[in-house]
């Protein structure tokens, strides 16, 4: 049966990091908007996250930086182990220009304190759209969700992920298989791991895994891998020592033993063509995309969730200057500010999926002595640095707004 509710002025579809903050964000500039999540909680899917100085510049901007940065310690290098040979190198995370380190997190801890700054009843959880019709070229639009509630907005931002819906609305081409998979998890230490703090990470041909002490008693660890066509995930952990780090220092086999199996995720990783991005229809009216959504990579930057918080400044930014300057949401000039925001975002995400990928390829490598001296000697003596160097960069600030601008 179907039920009608009131016009909103913004809905997103999708809670996960790109919805939840660009809510916040919509909410500095004095905004309401409503969020979507069809899941019937918070989603807390991959564990933890490296979260980048760009990453740390938006949360800044969005007024939460300050609840994650006292809980949680930054890693200025990692060191690198040749799983053939028995061989560290040590290799900085910061980049060129950079005096700081990524710093990971929680996933869910960075999800609630987003959430924590919205207010109630903006989250609705349980809801999947299943169709969206839209009733002028600017909008409003009408969302249908599976229970049938129809919802009409006036503008529509799609932060629904890798599969998003919105973008397939959009006619964004689909995200094509990278050829690699990825496994992610945490391990529970309950009387502590007595593990170092620094990352370490250790790299075999077609492989490389990593762990990541979060504090005294849980390590996020992580394996990524070539797979070929056709290749079915399965989360089991017993089988990922045996058949794809075998080979690894005991240290790792020893962290996957103790993986807390609700946090195991394994997932074949996908990437939006860049030159889909650049010339693809990412906006149409007062409807865009952020987030995986818009711009999906391979994590071997770690820079997913990082440019997830980016879009959700600029586009709170653009949208937000629209609103103060015309003290409500006009159709056309928010069609405009979000031209703006896709114009400032296309080149910006085309090159993080092109580094990222780049990136796993130097790393996953192949068999044979020329790839594996590009790998230890070349890209991780040289490259890496530049490449990570991409993360410093701010995506700016919100605009000020005072009492008077305010929409509810």
């Amino acid at each position: 049966m179907e039920k009608m509710v009131p016009e909103e002025e913004i809905v997103i579809v999708g809670g996960g990091i790109a919805g939840l903050a660009t809510a916040v964000a919509l909410q500095r500039v004095g905004i309401g908007a409503l969020v979507l999540e069809r899941s019937d909680g918070l989603r807390a899917t991959g564990a933890a996250l490296g979260l980048f100085p760009n990453a740390w510049r938006a949360l800044d901007a969005l007024g939460v930086a300050h609840k994650l940065t006292a809980v949680y310690a930054v890693r200025k290098k990692a060191y690198v182990t040749d799983v053939a040979t028995g061989a560290v190198q040590e290799v900085s995370l910061m980049g060129n220009n950079s005096s700081d380190g990524p710093i990971t997190v929680h996933r869910k801890a960075l999800l609630e304190s987003l959430a924590e700054e919205l207010p109630r009843n903006s989250i609705r959880f349980s809801s999947k759209p299943i169709s969206i019709e839209a009733q002028g070229q600017e909008g409003p639009y009408a969302i249908r969700l599976e229970d049938g509630t129809v919802i009409t907005t006036k503008v529509l931002i799609g932060c629904d992920g890798v599969n998003s819906f919105v973008a397939r609305k959009l006619g964004l081409t689909q995200p094509v298989n990278s050829g690699r998979s990825a496994l992610v998890a945490l391990a529970v230490f309950p009387e502590g791991h007595g593990v170092r703090e620094d990352v370490q990470q250790f790299v075999d041909v077609g492989k490389r895994g990593g762990i990541v002490p979060l504090n005294d008693k849980e390590i996020y660890w992580f394996l990524t891998f070539n797979t070929p066509k056709g290749w079915r995930p399965r989360t089991n952990t017993k089988q990922v020592i045996e058949n794809y780090a075998k080979d690894f220092p005991p240290i790792y086999a020893e962290v996957v033993r103790h993986c807390d199996l609700s946090t195991l995720n394994l997932a074949p990783l996908r990437l939006r063509l860049p030159w889909d991005l650049i010339f693809g229809n990412v906006s149409k009216g007062n409807m865009t995309v952020a987030g995986d959504a818009m711009h999906p990579m391979t994590p071997d930057l770690g820079q997913g969730g990082c440019s997830a918080l980016e879009d959700a400044v600029v586009l709170g930014r653009h949208i937000g200057k629209s609103f103060i300057d015309n003290r409500r949401l006009v159709p056309g000039a928010v069609a405009r500010a979000i031209e703006e925001y896709v114009k400032e975002r296309r080149w910006r995400t085309a090159r993080l999926i092109t580094g990222s990928y780049i990136s796993g390829w130097a790393q996953l490598g192949g068999e044979g002595w020329l790839m594996k001296m590009f790998r230890d000697v070349i890209f991780y003596r040289f490259l890496f640095k530049r490449l990570i160097g991409i993360a410093d960069y701010d995506c700016g600030k919100l605009p000020l707004l005072d009492d008077q601008n305010k929409i509810q």
